[in-house]
């Protein structure tokens, strides 16, 4: 949908007003300012490049998200996923170029543009956002069991490939989405709490084919399962693992129980970290860095900063009259909120390791482009007037036509 220089104006002038969108943008940037600065404790050369040259990009991709229409986007969201699918089948192919699609930490993730590592399930994270917004919308049958299957087959398709990379971490973030987004479109609790329950009850059974039972029945792959055993055996208070698989995170829990209340300081940190040999202390184990440069007050304070981006986020959608825009600010909420708490658990010893970088601080292109880009929407869907002609926006009494919809 081509977008009038006026429209354009009178876009402007609403971003102009006080909006929950700017404290969202403030939020971030601040989040940004704080990932440079924890990445040049350990890495100068990376710190460079992420503040030159991924802020940058980052900053042009959500400058390009504010402008299109939140129905030209609708229309898109398909399209987009194709895309992203299309993407992720290219990096798991056997036959695939290696020195287009190398291999990373056992990984098939990425794809070599030459300028960047660009990494396509961060692309399918938020087309398939702006996909489900755009499927719920207007529908009620998510408001049944049987309804539910829609939205979650088209997780499922993304999830899959990107467990076949094998990317866990990625993987992970898709669910919590879905479900605040489902839970935002007036699903039944009953429902999701008993898919939750399912999905608890496989997670729980998977861990215990993994501690107990013969290698024969094993389905998880074996750095999977040393993950799950080395978070268990800390548990227990058994330190076997501690120097061989444990080790990561056994460095991550003592460099944020070191930092003390206000850190030692960059250079201190610095060697700290060094003489600890700290594993991917620049992107996912970025947190302890934090910790231990600017102790507890400077944990809170990003801790806070993710409180006002989630909220100011939550509060746009709370005010957008169209559902679409409501849905896929919730979904963002979500998927930044789990992949902050995912991360952070895993680096306190709450959760196992896996390969998920903490928003807009860690190192990363491609994680950074689109976290602004979910930005530059939120940013968008604030700046609308609501349509004289659409669709109203949808409210769920529980008091009226047995959960029936209630446009407002």
């Amino acid at each position: 949908m081509q977008i009038t220089f006026q429209q354009f104006v009178d876009q402007l002038k609403l971003l102009a007003r006080p909006n929950p969108a700017w404290y969202a943008l403030g939020a971030a940037v601040l989040l940004t300012v704080v990932g440079v600065a924890a990445i040049g404790t350990v890495s100068e050369q990376h710190a460079g490049i992420q503040g030159q040259r991924w802020l940058i990009v980052a900053l042009i991709g959500m400058a390009c998200a504010i402008l299109p229409h939140p129905r030209w986007l609708g229309n898109m969201a398909y399209p987009a996923m194709g895309v992203a699918l299309a993407l992720l089948v290219f990096v798991i192919l056997p036959f695939a170029p290696r020195s287009i699609v190398p291999i990373r930490n056992g990984s098939t993730a990425w794809i070599n543009l030459g300028f960047m590592m660009f990494q396509p399930s961060e692309m399918a994270k938020v087309s398939l956002i702006l996909a489900i917004a755009w499927y719920l919308r207007h529908r009620e049958t998510h408001r049944r069991l049987l309804g539910l299957l829609v939205p979650f087959g088209i997780m499922f398709v993304p999830l899959a490939l990107i467990l076949k990379e094998p990317d866990l971490g990625s993987a992970l973030l898709l669910p919590p989405a879905l479900f605040a987004m489902l839970v935002a479109a007036g699903a039944k609790l009953r429902h999701l709490a008993t898919l939750l329950g399912i999905g608890i009850a496989v997670v729980a059974i998977n861990a215990a084919v993994v501690l107990w039972a013969p290698d024969s029945v094993q389905v998880l792959k074996p750095h999977q399962r040393v993950r799950i055993e080395s978070l268990y055996y800390q548990v227990i208070g058994d330190e076997r693992m501690v120097h061989e698989e444990g080790y990561q995170q056994d460095v991550a829990m003592r460099l944020v129980a070191a930092g003390g209340l206000t850190g030692y300081g960059k250079e201190r940190a610095s060697t700290i970290i060094e003489y600890n040999k700290l594993p991917f202390d620049h992107n996912d184990m970025i947190f302890p860095v934090i910790v231990n440069r600017w102790g507890l007050v400077g944990a809170s304070g990003v801790l806070a900063l993710y409180l006002v981006l989630i909220g100011s986020i939550l509060t746009v959608a709370a005010r957008s009259k169209d559902p679409f825009a409501r849905l896929s600010c919730v979904g963002f909420a979500g998927l930044i909120f789990s992949q902050a708490t995912i991360n952070i658990a895993m680096t306190l010893g709450l959760m196992p390791i896996t390969g998920i970088t903490l928003p807009f601080i860690s190192y990363g292109g491609s994680s950074l482009l689109f976290t602004f880009i979910m930005v530059g929407l939120v940013i968008n869907f604030a700046s609308r007037r609501p349509q004289l002609l659409s669709r109203p926006s949808f409210e769920f009494d529980k008091g009226k036509g047995k959960g029936k919809a209630v446009l407002q």
